[in-house]
């Protein structure tokens, strides 16, 4: 399929979705930085800053140290560098305002910045579902199904809830989806060139620098290209797999370097109660019932939009081979190779977080099933995505560390126990935040970064001019995204529409 040019309608609506989204996921964001995934590359973005280097030595102080010490003495944490450089310009903001704003406490400076530096997921998240747009666009969809399909990835998926936190998954599907619509559904006729499967290869080898794991992301663009396009496409991967190929190469001498092996990665030996928490232990069915339908874990619980999506995996065939093998192919092979992951269940968070960049891009089957819904199915995307949308709101609403925390979600020995359920756990300890008096400790109820930030002395003024402007600025963008909206011409009254129906 050749893609279709986008209209200035479309550019215009891509670019008010993604402010729109952007300051409501500033308004939900958590602003803390509390897990040690977390709270390990905000370490390193600190110390990119300020010393030029990735070494943590600050976490050894925290007590929050997680990873191995290289040849030199200095700890490391065992993840890539690409998510710190690339949150850089928030670390950067963060500190410009904490030295100009007033009412600030300096007990409070360190927590004002992590807030801000946790934001970056929120643009990330509102960027996924912007790229996740144009695709739609680019596939020849009209602009109003694409809006619909684009918000119910960044509202009804883990997408949502993963924008209030300092993870990484916001940022691995910007990349995921920055690949997928540069490959197959850019501005070029099949087949792709050497040039953009170069492109595409950079952006795999940057999430392949976030997470080594995000590796098995390749394979599945290098057979969609060949799938879509078959011999004369052969340069095109070749490229894509030697670029890769280089940023794998580029991680395996970082490991030389620091540990003097090419395959240690730096993770810790062990790590609670003794685990060994990065090998392959966990038994294939364990691992594919949790993700598929334990309470606490399960993909449609905590994604409800992919029925609609796995049902519209054919219609994306039609319209674009490559990228219909893309959307069915990575949630598969992320299933199958985290199902195998001793910590399959990622460690203390919400919902299926290793699987999130490959649900969202699943999730590129919905455009084609709403712009081809009747009546009964566009009832069942509503649906769909007030459970889903239910469900993120529970997600971010409290906590889910001051839940999981305490038992309830590893047992003595430290293995996930089934039986949690997020959704009704975290759903009570809302309920308990919102019929009580008594005020919760910091840390602790409602977990907004304006809630937190106030109970640790931030000014109530400052935090109430932020929020304000945000609030504002949703508003502003919101209007303005139904302004042109209404204003954009359907698909029927663009004149390639016409052509082709009178064609057929």
């Amino acid at each position: 399929m050749t893609s279709v040019a986008l209209t200035a309608a479309a550019k215009r609506i891509c670019v008010l979705l993604f402010l729109a989204l952007n300051f409501f996921f500033l308004i939900t964001s958590s602003g803390r930085v509390r897990t040690i995934d977390e709270v390990s590359v905000d370490l390193q973005t600190e110390s990119l800053a300020l010393h030029g280097t990735t070494a943590v030595p600050q976490a050894e102080a925290l007590g929050t140290f997680y990873g191995k010490r290289d040849r030199w003495g200095q700890p490391r944490a065992p993840y890539g560098t690409a998510q710190a450089v690339l949150v850089l310009p928030w670390h950067f903001a963060g500190r410009m305002l904490r030295t100009a704003l007033p009412g600030i406490p300096a007990r409070s400076k360190d927590l004002f910045l992590d807030a801000v530096v946790a934001s970056s997921s929120a643009t990330f998240a509102a960027l996924a579902a912007a790229l996740a747009f144009l695709i739609f666009c680019r596939l020849g969809m009209d602009v109003r199904p694409a809006l619909w399909a684009a918000l119910m990835i960044a509202l009804a998926t883990p997408l949502f809830s993963y924008s209030a936190w300092f993870f990484s998954e916001p940022l691995v599907t910007v990349l995921l989806l920055a690949a997928a619509l540069v490959l197959f559904a850019g501005e070029t006729t099949v087949p792709a060139s050497s040039k953009l499967a170069a492109i595409v290869g950079i952006f795999l080898g940057v999430a392949l620098w976030v997470r080594p794991s995000h590796l098995i992301a390749a394979p599945v663009f290098f057979v969609a290209l060949l799938v879509r396009d078959r011999k004369k496409s052969l340069a095109a991967a070749i490229a894509l797999a030697v670029v890769v190929g280089i940023f794998g190469g580029a991680y395996l001498l970082r490991n030389q370097i620091y540990f003097g092996s090419p395959f240690e990665f730096g993770y810790p030996d062990v790590a609670e109660g003794g685990r060994h928490l990065n090998t392959f232990r966990t038994p294939l069915p364990t691992g594919l019932f949790g993700f598929l339908l334990s309470p606490g874990k399960s993909v449609f619980l905590f994604a409800p939009p992919i029925a609609l999506a796995i049902a519209g995996l054919r219609r994306l065939w039609s319209r674009e081979a490559g990228l219909a093998v893309v959307a069915a192919g990575l949630p598969l092979i992320y299933l199958l190779f985290f199902a195998r992951y001793t910590q399959w269940e990622g460690g203390y968070c919400v919902g299926p977080r290793y699987l999130v960049p490959a649900l969202v891009v699943l999730c590129l089957g919905l455009g084609p099933t709403l712009a081809e819904a009747g009546p009964r199915v566009t009832k069942l995307a509503v649906i769909l995505f007030a459970t889903g949308t239910f469900v993120q709101i529970i997600s971010i609403s409290t906590s889910f560390l001051e839940d999981q925390a305490t038992g309830s979600y590893y047992d003595a020995q430290w293995n996930y126990q089934m039986g949690y359920s997020s959704v009704v756990r975290q759903g009570s300890l809302l309920l308990h935040y919102m019929t009580t008096s008594q005020p919760a400790p910091i840390g602790l109820g409602f977990d907004r970064w304006f809630v937190f930030l106030g109970k640790a002395g931030v000014s109530r003024g400052l935090l109430a001019m932020g929020l304000c402007l945000e609030v504002a600025g949703l508003i502003l963008f919101r209007w303005r995204l139904e302004k042109a909206l209404c204003l954009s011409p359907r698909a029927a009254a663009r004149p390639e529409f016409q052509k082709k129906t009178s064609t057929n």
